[in-house]
């Protein structure tokens, strides 16, 4: 009995002390917000204060002690966020995942984002690298002495910052995540390849009815692609399986090694994720977002309203991590001067600057432009040496380099990475191209305006945060080069204006592909002859009041230059047109009601052939019910837009799938929702694309097969279905949001309104096999600004400052941006929450 005593003491002192344990780690882990922290590196002391938005200011006396402050901090708050980042775009996942991410460092290391991010670096004024290096710096610092505890994520993986050199962030990883967000915004070479694919088993004029060109517009290819590809023979034999691989992939890329439940679970989860970003790789499909401008003549104080909300894959903890910067003007190393810092808004953890905002005289918002700035082109391999291919002057030596990917528990992979002229050979790293492509006779390289080295992108955002006025501002962005956004402006003075800002090439009039498709690489007239100059970019000053962009077509009529043919369809941005006009006079209210609103237009277009499909299903009676009175408004309570969603799904497989097949279906379906191909084979009554059956025959059957999916999912009952039990929003963790025991922590999940088309946007991914109609990309933040009163300007995103998942700042904006509710963003807040001085650990003996 005594020993059965003191065993069951021990084991409740051992639990008392594991709990105790636990909690120590779970405070020492939080940030520092208050007191004084001594940090060497810096020049003199700096504020970081947190307001009651939980919006993070810092004030320094340099424009140095600012950018290494705001390195600083997001180190504190997102140091999982930017290790995560540091190894995408060095292709250095496999380290820690094994072999589940391979295919994405082999992409990463093909494209040689941070080749090109360090010649970009050497390319930046002295003020530029000057900055970027004080952010580093920042990170540096807090690494080298923690005052907290690193978040679970390094200790459930055994990771440590900066990986084994402990280069935790270099001022070369700041352009390489310029450099990722382009290639996650400014691509179009996923639907170049999907041409190519499709065209093997579609004549053109086919191609161009499930690939339509913007609505009123002509197909900006007069080529005949499908004869070209065949009279080239770039595809291979049909009865050449799909075995083979590009050069230097794995034959598996799941680790065969015995893992615990945890670990295969994550690798599980991480090669899932892998597959999609290197699938989804260089297109803009379910790639949107809104902004718009009104002039003083349309609104109620007489001064301008701005509004902004970027549509962005959702993720926990967010993209964004709002903050204020502040400094005086001041000198870089070199001596240039250095204009004052007074911006607040949406920064990039990885990156110095507010990219989202205001500052005390103006505020601006982007879209997304999506001109074409990705061309494939097919090179042709020498069939007497295949170490050449051919150009315009003859055969021509591939340009060869060596990469060498690390792999947790396993064996090196390493790879002979080829380039031409063009720039990366993609078919080296890209399963797809050995699916579709003779990789013997040609493989695909890429030239993309992003990876050339004199872009400046990053400088750009530096100007930005020293603008007064919009002239200023659009002055600044004149280095913006990639991914070009649609950009709008106002300030204090009453002026607006949108504004395309960024690098189009300028292809020649005899380009009879004009970059949709891949083009023949060793033909001239395929080539980019040039870049548009920024003064040609499209532009509007708001004479009839307002501009709004919504990644529609951005051009005027009769604008004399090509810029893409894939923009988005125009729904979103008709709807804001209709909301803006009809108020004569708008508030900042009115503002945030635009961003609220879920009416479909694009759901109303096709709901007549919804409600007139009957098919022998028992539930159709009862589904039909649901759809009397929907008017495409896609509310989360309701079973009617479920009903709609599920239907438009199956209709696309119906009558797509038995055209193209189902492993190109499957291929090249999901974000890309082939909805105008629906609009016009149905408003056509298109017999070719419905055959066996008729249309009406087609839609009834997939109503049908809807019901059937939605009653096994969702019970017997369609009154009792609802969207939003289909369509959360889900914010989803690297890599934890793969484990069902982590996800319910480390994921953000609200319900969820909207759909792909409507303002308040809600993009599902229908090719998902699990939770096909889950929300993945919507509003990344929302923001309405108030140049009446700068100070009234309203924010929110749908997580919360802190990457880390013990802390309450973790989701706490979750539910208020699910409701479309706002916070403040002031320059100036009347208090503050939270109030943290970064002290020099010595005195200053000299300027920096």
């Amino acid at each position: 009995m005594a020993w059965m005593k003191r065993t069951a003491v021990g084991l409740v002192v051992a639990a008392l002390l594991v709990g105790t344990g636990a909690a120590v780690y779970v405070q020492r882990s939080f940030a520092v917000v208050d007191g004084t922290l001594q940090v060497p590196g810096l020049r003199d002391a700096v504020r970081v204060q947190r307001d009651p938005s939980d919006v993070t200011h810092v004030r320094a006396q340099t424009p140095q002690d600012a950018w290494f402050a705001m390195g600083y901090v997001h180190a504190q708050e997102r140091t999982w966020q930017l290790e995560f980042n540091r190894r995408v775009m060095h292709g250095e996942l496999s380290e820690v995942f094994g072999s589940a991410t391979v295919e994405t460092d082999k992409l990463m290391r093909a494209l040689d984002i941070m080749g090109v991010a360090k010649r970009q670096y050497a390319g930046l004024p002295q003020y530029a690298k000057d900055a970027l290096q004080a952010y580093s710096q920042g990170i540096h610092a807090f690494h080298k002495n923690r005052p907290q505890a690193l978040p679970p994520e390094f200790h459930v993986l055994g990771v440590q910052p900066g990986g084994a050199q402990g280069a935790v962030w270099e001022p070369e990883d700041s352009v390489g995540w310029a450099l990722m967000m382009a290639l996650d915004l400014g691509g179009n070479w996923g639907t170049e390849f999907a041409r190519l694919s499709v065209a093997r088993t579609l004549d053109t004029d086919r191609l161009w009815q499930l690939m339509p060109p913007y609505p009123g517009e002509k197909p900006a290819a007069s080529a005949d692609l499908a004869a070209l590809y065949r009279q080239l023979g770039v595809y291979r034999a049909a009865d050449a399986g799909s075995t083979a691989a590009a050069q230097g992939s794995t034959a598996d890329v799941v680790s065969r090694k015995p893992e615990g439940p945890l670990a295969r679970q994550i690798s599980t989860g991480m090669l899932a994720w892998a597959d999609e970003l290197t699938r989804n790789a260089g297109t803009n499909e379910g790639k949107g977002s809104n902004n718009w401008v009104l002039a003083g003549s349309r609104t109620v104080s007489g001064k301008p309203l701005l509004a902004n909300d970027p549509h962005l894959g959702l993720s926990a903890p967010a993209i964004w991590y709002f903050a204020g910067l502040q400094a005086p003007a001041g000198q870089a190393s070199d001596g240039t001067p250095i204009a004052a810092i007074d911006a607040v808004g949406a920064t990039l953890p990885g990156l110095p600057f507010v990219v989202l905002g205001r500052t005390d005289k103006v505020a601006w918002g982007f879209t997304n432009t999506g001109p074409d700035v990705q061309d494939l082109y097919l090179e042709q391999i020498n069939p007497a040496d295949a170490t050449q291919y051919r150009t315009p002057e003859g055969w021509a030596p591939f340009t060869v380099r060596k990469e060498t990917i690390r792999v947790k528990g396993e064996a090196d992979v390493v790879m002979q990475l080829r380039s031409t002229r063009h720039g990366p050979v993609l078919s080296d790293v890209q399963k797809s191209h050995a699916e579709v492509l003779d990789l013997g006779k040609y493989v695909l390289a890429l030239r993309w305006s992003a990876l050339d080295d004199d872009n400046q992108t990053v400088l750009a955002g530096f100007k930005t945060n020293q603008s007064k006025s919009v002239d200023e501002l659009f002055a600044g962005l004149a280095h913006y080069h990639s991914p070009m956004q649609s950009v709008v402006a106002a300030d204090d003075q009453g002026n607006i204006r949108f504004k395309a800002a960024g690098r189009v090439p300028v292809r020649d009039a005899a380009n009879d592909i004009r970059g949709v498709a891949p083009s023949p690489g060793w033909d001239a007239r395929y080539d980019w002859k040039g870049w548009l100059p920024y003064e040609q970019t499209p532009e509007d000053r708001g004479d009839r009041g307002w501009v709004a962009t919504a990644n529609q077509r951005v051009t005027a009529p009769g604008y004399p230059h090509f810029l893409t043919q894939d923009w988005a369809l125009p729904y979103r941005y008709e709807r804001i047109a209709q909301l803006i006009e009809a108020t004569p006079k708008h508030d900042a209210a009115s503002m945030q009601a635009i961003h609220r609103d879920v009416a479909s237009l694009a759901t109303r277009r096709l709901l007549p052939h919804l409600q007139q499909a009957q098919p022998a299903h028992p539930l159709a009676a009862a589904a039909q019910k649901e759809l009397q009175g929907f008017d495409g408004v896609m509310d989360a309570g309701r079973a009617a837009p479920l009903i709609f969603v599920a239907w438009t799904d199956e209709l696309a497989r119906g009558l797509i799938i038995p055209r193209i097949g189902e492993g190109r279906f499957k291929a090249t379906y999901g974000k890309r929702d082939y909805r105008a191909a629906i609009e016009g084979i149905l408003e056509r009554n298109d017999s070719w694309w419905c055959q066996p059956a008729t249309c009406a025959e087609q839609s009834a059957a997939a109503l049908g097969r809807a019901l059937d999916r939605l009653q096994a999912a969702y019970g017997a009952d369609p009154a009792q279905w609802r969207w939003g039990a289909a369509h959360p929003a889900l914010s989803v963790h690297r890599p934890f949001g793969n484990v069902p025991a982590l996800a319910r922590f480390f994921d953000v999940s609200v319900p969820s309104h909207g759909d792909s088309y409507t303002v308040n946007v809600g993009q599902y991914n229908a090719g998902e096999a699990k939770g096909p109609y889950v929300n993945r990309h919507a509003a990344s933040l929302r923001a309405v600004y108030d140049l009446g009163d700068l100070e009234q300007s309203r924010f929110i995103y749908q997580t919360g400052q802190s990457g880390l998942v013990f802390s309450p700042r973790y989701r706490d904006m979750s539910t208020t941006w699910a409701d479309t509710g706002y916070r403040a963003l002031q320059r100036q807040p009347a208090r503050w929450a939270h109030s943290l001085t970064l002290a020099p650990a010595t005195p200053p003996t000299t300027a920096r």
